[in-house]
């Protein structure tokens, strides 16, 4: 699990919890500097694959001190468990179901997009190729769930 933070006095929000699931290191990459940026008070944890990302979620093994998440960012391709299966399981699951969760992928595809959809994603946005544009990107989504929208309480299992 990696974990970068960023703190700052200037905005009165609460310190936020990112899970990230991506395999790619490099897009992993991407994101935490992309996440650098930001002035709101951050913690994003990493996982690799679809596995691990369950066993965040549900305190499992060396995740068992893990915070419950505010967002997901879900790549689709994954492996030992596919996103859309994660999806799937986040969605299904009265635990975890109102965590909204972001599909953040390389695919434009529709059947990609209605399939997320369709299994209860919040948001589908494709990765940029571009650095500039793909921080663009992750500064729209944080501002619509971390200053737009309200996000549900950490503890929403109903």
């Amino acid at each position: 699990m990696i974990m970068a933070s960023a703190m700052t006095g200037e905005m009165d929000f609460r310190n936020v919890h990112v899970l990230l699931v991506e395999d790619n290191l490099a897009d992993a990459r991407l994101v935490r500097e992309a996440f650098s940026e930001w002035t709101i008070p951050y913690n994003l944890h990493h996982v690799q694959d679809g596995v691990e990302a369950m066993a965040f979620l549900h305190r499992e093994g060396k995740y068992a001190d893990s915070i419950t998440p505010d967002i997901v960012l879900l790549d689709l391709n994954l492996p030992r468990k596919d996103g859309r299966q994660v999806l799937s399981e986040i969605k299904g699951d009265p635990c975890l179901k109102c965590i909204p969760v972001v599909a953040l992928t390389t695919s434009s595809a529709s059947a990609d997009i209605e399939a997320c959809y369709q299994r209860g994603a919040n948001a589908f946005v494709t990765k940029p190729m571009d650095f500039s544009r793909f921080v663009d990107v992750l500064t729209a989504v944080k501002e619509f769930w971390f200053s737009a929208a309200t996000l549900p309480t950490r503890h929403c299992c109903a």
